[in-house]
C-alpha cells in the first residue's frame, strides 16, 4: 500500500482537456487499486458536481492551505506537507513539479500533456512562455519518471529537453465513461430540442483558439459545394479568436451555418456526439487530443488533422486532412459525406480502436510506475 498524493488543482478546477485527465486518472487509481491512500492537494475547489466524487468519498483526503499564499503553496508549501504526512510518491497531473520537490525525499512522476508552448510560441505572450518553459523543463529534470500522454509528446520531451528516453513512458489517456453509454431516441430528442440542434451537423469541441484552428474550418465549409455544407456546432468558449471567427463567417455569409455553444455539460455533450453527423478536428497540434477518442466510443465517425499526435488518437479509423489546406479538408468532409459505407466502415474502425483507449488499463499501467520506482 502507498500513500500516493497528486497536484489536483485541475482536477479541482478545470471542466476541459487537464481537469478531465486529472480526475479520470484518481478515480481510476481509486477503483482499481483501494489498498493506497490518495492525498488531493489543491489550492482551491469549486463547487461542481463532477468534483462531489472526490468530497464525498472515504477514499480521498483533499489537503488544502492554510494561509493566503495559494500559488506559492503549490510551488513550494506542499513539499512540507509531503513530508509530514510521509508521502511516498507525488505525482504532478499537469506539467510540473513543486520547484522544491527533491527536499521532501520521496519519488516524484510528472505527466506531460505536450509542449505547445515550444511548437507554436506565437500562440502564447512572452511572459507565459517563460512561466511554462521553466515549470516544464524542471519538473522534466527533477521528477524520477515522466508519464507522456501521446509518443508524438514523448519525442517532443526528447527533443526540446534532451530527457533519457527510458525515463519517459507513453501511457495513453482515457476518456469520461460518459461518451462509452449509448442514449436513448427519447433522451437524444430531449437534448437535441434543448439546444435547438440541427437535424444533421459537424461537431466542433475544443476552446475556440488560434491552434484549434476554427477559421480553417470555416474556410473548408465556404469551399464546399452547396449540396455538402451542412451546419457546423462549435462547443467551447473563446475570447480574441472567437470573435475573429464569429466576424469571418459574417464576411462570407455563412451565419446560419454555425451555431455555438458554450457550458455544455458532461452528459449533454455526450448526446451531441451521438446526435452529429461527424465529428470535425482541424487543430494545428495536439499532446493527445481526447475529444477524438469521445467521438469514436460514441460511434461518430471523425475527421482530423494528419498532424501531431492526433493519428495516434484517430488510428486507422478517420479520414485525415492537411489542417493548414482548407481545400483538403472541404474534401475529406465531401468524402465522408457522401458516403454512407464509409461512415459505416469508420464507425466499425473507430469503436474497435478506442478499446486501446480505456481508464482500467491506463490506471494500470501508471500503479506499475508507482511499484517500479518503490521498488
Amino acid at each position: 500500500m502507498f500513500k500516493i498524493g497528486y497536484d489536483a488543482k485541475r482536477a479541482f478546477n478545470n471542466f476541459t482537456g487537464l481537469g478531465n485527465y486529472s480526475r479520470t486518472l484518481i478515480r481510476s487509481i481509486a477503483e482499481n487499486f483501494p489498498d493506497n491512500e490518495l492525498y488531493l492537494f489543491t489550492p482551491k475547489v469549486k463547487n461542481k458536481p463532477v468534483v462531489e466524487q472526490f468530497k464525498n468519498s472515504d477514499h480521498y483526503q483533499i489537503v488544502l492551505p492554510d494561509g493566503k499564499m495559494k500559488s506559492y503553496w503549490r510551488t513550494y508549501g506542499i513539499t512540507k506537507l509531503l513530508k509530514d504526512k510521509d508521502i511516498d510518491i507525488y505525482h504532478g497531473l499537469s506539467n510540473e513539479l513543486p520547484s522544491n520537490i527533491q527536499s521532501a525525499h520521496i519519488k516524484s512522476i510528472v505527466t506531460i500533456h505536450d509542449l505547445i508552448f515550444k511548437i507554436h510560441p506565437e500562440h502564447f505572450p512572452f511572459i507565459d512562455r517563460k512561466i511554462y518553459e521553466y515549470k516544464c523543463q524542471s519538473a522534466c529534470m527533477k521528477s524520477d519518471k515522466i508519464i507522456a500522454i501521446s509518443e508524438s509528446a514523448k519525442n517532443d520531451i526528447i527533443k526540446f529537453y534532451n530527457t533519457p528516453e527510458e525515463k519517459i513512458e507513453v501511457i495513453y489517456q482515457a476518456c469520461g465513461e460518459q461518451y462509452k453509454k449509448e442514449k436513448s431516441q427519447e433522451e437524444l430528442k430531449q437534448v437535441k430540442d434543448k439546444h435547438k440542434l440541427p437535424d444533421e451537423f459537424l461537431l466542433f469541441v475544443g476552446t475556440i483558439n488560434d491552434r484549434k484552428n476554427l477559421k480553417g474550418l470555416i474556410k473548408a465549409i465556404s469551399a464546399l459545394p452547396e449540396k455538402n455544407r451542412i451546419p457546423v456546432v462549435v462547443v467551447g468558449s473563446g475570447k480574441r479568436y472567437k470573435k475573429e471567427s464569429i466576424e469571418m463567417i459574417r464576411a462570407k455569409g455563412l451565419q446560419k451555418y454555425f451555431y455555438f455553444y458554450k457550458n455544455i455539460g458532461d452528459e449533454d455533450l455526450a448526446a451531441f456526439y451521438q446526435l452529429s453527423t461527424a465529428f470535425i478536428y482541424p487543430s494545428l497540434y495536439e499532446g493527445f487530443g481526447i475529444p477524438v477518442i469521445e467521438a469514436l466510443n460514441s460511434k461518430t465517425p471523425v475527421l482530423a488533422s494528419k498532424t501531431s499526435s492526433i493519428p495516434e488518437a484517430g488510428g486507422n479509423a478517420a479520414e485525415y486532412f492537411d489542417p493548414y489546406n482548407p481545400e483538403d479538408m472541404a474534401y475529406t468532409i465531401s468524402k465522408v459525406l457522401e458516403s454512407e459505407n464509409l461512415q459505416k466502415e469508420m464507425i466499425s474502425k473507430g469503436l474497435e480502436h478506442a478499446q486501446k483507449f480505456s481508464s482500467d488499463a491506463a490506471a494500470k499501467k501508471i500503479m506499475n510506475c508507482y511499484k517500479s520506482l518503490m521498488k
